[in-house]
This record gives C-alpha cells, sequence and structure tokens, in this order.
C-alpha cells in the first residue's frame, strides 16, 4: 500500500472480489466509465500476479453485466495504460471499463488505435 496513491484506498467501492475492486473512473470519457483496479500495490500490469489478472478481469465481467443494466451501452472499450509514454498518471494499475454509445463520436473505427490518432483509420 503506498500514503499516496489514491487508489490504495479507493472511494465509492460499486463491487469487489478478493484481489480487485471496481470503482466510478473521476473524469468518465462516458456515461459509466468504470476502473478496475487490484486491491495490491502495483504499478504496472506486467508486475501484477497470474491471480490478481484473472481477478481483475472476472470483476470486468461483472462490471460489464452491471453496466449492461444500468445504462445500455452499445459497446465498450477496455484499456490499461502501461507507463508515462502510454498516458499513465496514477501509477496503480487500473483496467478502464468504457462503455460506448452509437454516435459517441463521428468515426468510431479503429477504436483504441486513437490513442494514436494518425493510425486510427486505416
Amino acid at each position: 500500500m503506498s500514503a499516496d496513491c489514491p487508489f490504495c484506498r479507493p472511494a465509492g467501492v460499486l463491487m469487489e472480489n478478493a484481489l480487485a475492486v471496481v470503482i466510478r473512473d473521476r473524469y468518465p470519457a462516458s456515461p459509466g466509465h468504470l476502473l478496475v483496479l487490484p486491491r495490491h500495490h502495483v504499478g504496472d500490469w506486467f508486475d501484477t500476479t497470474a491471480a490478481e489478472r484473472l481477478a481483475l478481469f472476472e470483476l470486468a465481467d461483472t462490471a460489464k453485466a452491471w453496466l449492461d443494466n444500468e445504462f445500455h451501452p452499445d459497446g465498450y472499450n477496455l484499456g490499461i495504460n502501461v507507463g508515462e509514454t502510454a498516458g499513465q498518471t496514477i501509477f496503480h494499475v487500473h483496467l478502464h471499463l468504457i462503455p460506448r454509445y452509437r454516435g459517441d463520436v463521428a468515426a468510431p473505427r479503429g477504436g483504441v488505435r486513437g490513442v494514436i490518432p494518425a493510425r486510427q483509420n486505416y
């Protein structure tokens, strides 16, 4: 646990399992945007244990079912930023579960490839 990490003591836990929790994103990209994070402080996805990865993905499935019921999105983006160059700003692993809605952007083709705009449309 890191004293200065906002995800080590998350507020507003929506759901949880033994190794992970789900919270709302404070700056949502879309309605219902959630974060799935390990309870254990770990900064890099590639340093998580196999058990933590399984727990994160199992909880993502539970969160997706909840979002389907509450928000009725048309699709999803899942993303994990690893390192400052990739856009990571909080160095506690977190999986973004971003509901997508028909018409929320003009041209969704390429999805997560949009992190490098010139490479999104191919």
